[in-house]
């Protein structure tokens, strides 16, 4: 039964990264770079999104983003208040985005101008950080809330990260939070990755990061991550457990 469950894991990664290829090189054509955002619940990343997307809409870039969630549109109500267009993906329950159900907004809604597409994925560090999804850079995030040793417990997605983003700063203190100690954790699972240090709250940060994004999108080449997207079998207890590499 292992072997079977394994080979279905395999063979629905392996679909997936065959279309996420080919929906890369048609919006590499098309002159779009797909940002894909990964994080926990309340990392923070719908309002730091947010700001970076007012900011791109004042600074005159075509932008737009799609936000995922199992269910309400309550984020894309969110965001659209940035003025950048923005569309509402509803998983039914389904815990990561997939490169099926991108290509399908792709084509069906996608403004032609477009030339930077934020895709705000489910929160959940388990299940997304092993789909591709075409993107032309992997952001995770990770608010100071949770605590410094969260590289560790999710090294899968920190590991394929290509730039590292740390929310809520002005949190750092009351949380006790150890930056020392979390630059550590992140070099380890991911060594020479940038860490940026944000606040939606206060706007820190917010220009740092939408200058990373736009010379991905210019042609800077992003980190290279020493994990991609890998099939997997374990159980989301085994993964908030640390019985996983």
């Amino acid at each position: 039964m292992c072997d079977s469950v394994d080979e279905v894991t395999q063979a629905v990664l392996a679909k997936n990264d065959g279309l996420a290829a080919g929906l890369r090189d048609e919006l590499t054509r098309r002159g779009v770079c797909v940002v894909n955002l990964l994080s926990s619940p309340g990392s923070g990343k719908t309002e730091l999104l947010g700001r970076v997307l007012a900011r791109a809409v004042e600074r005159g870039h075509p932008v737009a983003a799609l936000t995922a969630d199992l269910a309400t549109e309550n984020d894309a109500d969110r965001l659209a208040r940035s003025g950048a267009p923005v569309k509402q993906l509803l998983t039914d329950g389904l815990c990561h985005l997939e490169a099926r159900q991108l290509r399908g907004h792709v084509e069906s809604w996608l403004p032609e101008d477009t030339s930077l597409l934020f895709v705000e994925n489910v929160g959940n560090l388990v299940c997304p950080a092993s789909y591709d999804l075409g993107e032309s850079l992997r952001i995770v995030l990770m608010a100071v809330t949770e605590g410094e040793d969260k590289p560790l417990k999710y090294p899968t997605a920190f590991g394929s990260a290509q730039l590292v983003v740390l929310t809520k700063t002005d949190l750092a203190g009351p949380a006790g939070f150890d930056e020392t100690a979390f630059a550590t954790h992140v070099q380890r699972v991911n060594p020479g990755v940038e860490v940026l240090r944000t606040c939606a709250r206060t706007g820190a940060g917010v220009d740092a990061l939408l200058e990373r994004v736009l010379a991905v999108r210019d042609g800077a080449p992003a980190h290279r991550p020493p994990l991609a997207p890998r099939p997997h079998t374990h159980t989301h207890e085994d993964a908030e457990a640390g019985l996983v590499p």
